[in-house]
């Protein structure tokens, strides 16, 4: 029997309004509707385009929390076989991630049918579905097949990065207490690494490295914020930021910084697994991540839909972008309840079929 794991109220919040917010910047900024329905609100559909893309902040700084939670509570890896994690890691975030590609894959079709615009992804060669699949899609320059797909090939990144990390102390650590140093001093060090160089040089973008500024503040948030340690730690971290950021000021670091004490006060006053309480903060929350992965596909749906049927029309336009927001975010619960709240189980079946195909080239090789 499946045991369900407690939720963090405070935590299901900020992916609600995170994911949200990407919705919304993903909305703004590709066409055609908000082409045509800018002109009723310029200013609101400009701040969406720009500025709340930075909203994915907050979930890569809730993914380095996590992780420390996850992998290291008291900051020494718990877990004896890392690679089995770094499997089940792959397998949680990808079979998700490759039936929304594939949903988006079907949406970029039928919307070229209706629309001509370079929002809308060509179909993909076999090769650009391979480098998807592997993660590694950025990294070998293909275009993406969905939006906001980089970032799991990034997440992914990032907690194998954090894995190895902590896994590195371990192996050198004479002592628990030994250990739990060199996994804050190598955890920090890349951290420094990449608030004061990697982050300030956009072709890193596509690495682990350049996030993990954000990433490695959320770990650090989680472990200066126990219960017997005093705040000094939560402090220092605030005035490494800070300085990275008198330097060269990024408004994403910025917000990773207060995501970060945002997280720390509410775990050290006690209410990160309590409050706020409203069933659709922790409802939006559950499903964010689904939401995050099919909005795409709304969104090209709508745009090309809207844009066929009323091309100049900019009312209605603006109410195709608020039917497309509601859509995405139905379309999120129906794909969390159907495939993410299965994972276990879709995995099982991929098992089945990868077992079933290998027999079958071995018994091929064999006749021959």
């Amino acid at each position: 029997m499946r045991t369900e794991v407690p939720r963090l109220a405070f935590i299901d919040a900020l992916k609600a309004i995170a994911s949200q917010l990407v919705v919304l910047h993903h909305l703004a900024l590709y066409g055609p509707m908000s082409d045509v329905a800018r002109q009723l609100a310029p200013s609101l559909l400009g701040w969406l385009t720009h500025e709340a893309r930075v909203a994915v902040q907050i979930f890569l700084v809730i993914g380095g929390f996590l992780a420390a939670k996850a992998l290291a509570p008291c900051g020494q890896l718990v877990t004896p076989t890392p690679l089995s994690l770094l499997k089940k890691r792959y397998f949680k975030l990808v079979i998700p991630y490759l039936a929304a590609v594939l949903l988006s894959i079907l949406c970029a079709a039928i919307a070229r049918n209706l629309i001509e615009h370079d929002s809308i992804p060509n179909a993909p060669t076999l090769w650009q579905l391979m480098a998807h699949i592997a993660l590694l899609q950025s990294l070998l320059d293909f275009d993406s097949l969905s939006a906001g797909v980089w970032y799991i090939a990034i997440d992914f990144q990032l907690f194998g990065l954090m894995l190895g990390l902590l896994w590195l102390a371990r192996w050198l650590g004479k002592s628990s207490s030994a250990i739990f140093i060199l996994g804050v001093l190598l955890v920090s060090g890349v951290i420094l690494a990449s608030l004061f160089h990697f982050n300030r040089h956009a072709g890193w973008d596509s690495w682990a490295v350049y996030f993990f500024g954000s990433y490695g503040l959320g770990a650090l948030t989680y472990w200066a914020t126990e219960a017997e340690r005093k705040p000094d730690g939560l402090l220092l971290i605030t005035a490494v930021v800070i300085a990275a950021l008198i330097i060269d000021f990024r408004s994403r670091i910025a917000l990773a910084l207060l995501t970060a004490l945002i997280l720390g006060i509410s775990r050290r006053w006690g209410f990160l697994e309590n409050r706020p309480q409203g069933a659709l903060l922790a409802y939006l929350g559950k499903i964010s991540y689904s939401v995050f992965l099919v909005h795409f596909s709304v969104v090209i749906l709508f745009n090309a839909v809207f844009s066929h049927l009323s091309p100049e029309n900019p009312v209605v336009n603006a109410l195709g972008i608020v039917l497309a927001w509601a859509a995405s975010i139905a379309a999120g619960a129906l794909f969390f309840r159907q495939i993410e709240s299965r994972v276990s189980q879709w995995q099982t079946v991929l098992n089945i079929q990868a077992h079933r195909l290998l027999e079958r080239v071995a018994l091929v090789f064999k006749a021959k």
